[in-house]
């Protein structure tokens, strides 16, 4: 206990009120509702607090991480380690054939990640700290490539009435794409960090943190496991409880299995942004919606064999309208490379209303 006191004096972040992390209390008593076989919409909601408190967790711990790693490094690790449960998750919605709600899930992740992760970091950082600034040469190349991932989803519905029942082969020639995409992302994110180690030369600051890292890379590792198991929970609850709540297969994918999956990513921007460390709240939360889609996507496309389905990227227009829309507007707010908080309450209150859209849509369409 008073180690942790003494970390938080050093990094200047003073903890006050509820502690989240009591949180992890709702792993073993989902785990047991489960077993004791109760109403699936209690098993959703303390899977969703649990895999809050598991994101707060893998939040901290990559922050630690971030710290020697570099913002571009740290976003990428945080970005990948919160798309896990978002994967995991659609993997399991796969095995129950809920291939609809699956990519419903992909359009919804988008949404939580850029606006209401981005927003509510945006709004919260900003009442914090004031105008925050961050890097555009970073947030135009994210940017540039979610304009490319958004196409990557129009594609396929756009050749759908000539492509005919080649659909599932149209999504897997995209999909190899995407995947050659994140790999040069990958690529270039790595470069840059390796060049600059050696030239810093602060060899004597390394092993101070090594144990620290340490700590921090199993923290990463046991909540990614605590959150696959969480995942598995909320996806056997998840159409039980849209039944209960009448809710349709659509807003389901889109609110009730993203907003699961994208707990992660909205601690994680928020959590930056309020320390003022906008420009890894920007890469946590763009970077995690390019990598959904440059990675995610693609391992959903030729896994869903693995399961016994298969998927495309046929999505339907009001998903392909929203993605669409949210990347412009992403692009229009960060191009200035500053950041206000009447900015982020503009993306959480369109997250709202694009929320409240599909909620009326027709089931049917």
């Amino acid at each position: 206990m008073t180690r942790n006191k003494v970390a938080h004096a050093k990094s200047g972040k003073i903890k006050v009120g509820f502690n989240p992390l009591w949180l992890l209390w709702l792993v073993p008593i989902c785990l047991v509702l489960r077993w004791l076989d109760f109403s699936p919409v209690w098993i959703f909601l303390t899977a969703l607090g649990a895999i809050y408190a598991l994101a707060e967790l893998m939040a901290d711990a990559t922050e630690k991480l971030a710290s020697t790693l570099g913002p571009t490094l740290g976003g990428l690790l945080n970005a990948s380690l919160n798309n896990a449960p978002e994967i995991i998750i659609a993997f399991f919605a796969l095995k129950h054939g809920l291939g609809d709600v699956v990519k419903a899930s992909i359009t919804g992740s988008i949404l939580v990640e850029l606006l209401l992760g981005l927003g509510l970091g945006m709004m919260l950082g900003g009442l914090r700290n004031g105008t925050q600034n961050f890097s555009q040469t970073s947030v135009q190349a994210n940017t540039g490539l979610l304009t490319l991932c958004s196409f990557a989803l129009i594609i396929p519905a756009l050749f759908h009435l000539g492509a005919g029942d080649k659909e599932i082969e149209l999504s897997r020639d995209i999909s190899l794409i995407l995947l050659l995409m994140y790999l040069v992302k990958l690529g270039t994110s790595f470069k840059p960090s390796l060049q600059k180690q050696p030239a810093r030369g602060e060899t004597p600051k390394k092993k101070e943190p090594s144990e620290s890292q340490g700590r921090a890379s199993t923290i990463l590792v046991a909540s990614t496991l605590g959150l696959a198991v969480m995942s598995e929970v909320i996806t056997d609850a998840l159409e039980p409880t849209s039944k209960i709540l009448g809710l349709s297969d659509l807003f389901s994918g889109i609110i009730l299995l993203a907003g699961a999956g994208g707990i992660g990513e909205i601690v994680s921007t928020t959590r930056f942004a309020l320390n003022n460390k906008m420009d890894l709240a920007i890469e946590a939360s763009v970077g995690s919606s390019v990598q959904m889609i440059l990675f995610a996507v693609p391992l959903l496309i030729f896994g869903a064999p693995l399961v016994g389905t298969e998927m495309n990227l046929l999505f339907s227009q009001f998903e392909i309208a929203t993605i669409l829309l949210t990347s412009v507007i992403i692009r229009i707010l960060t191009m200035d490379g500053a950041s206000t908080w009447f900015e982020g309450m503009m993306l959480v209150a369109l997250y709202l209303m694009l929320g409240i859209g599909f909620y009326h849509l027709p089931a049917a369409t």
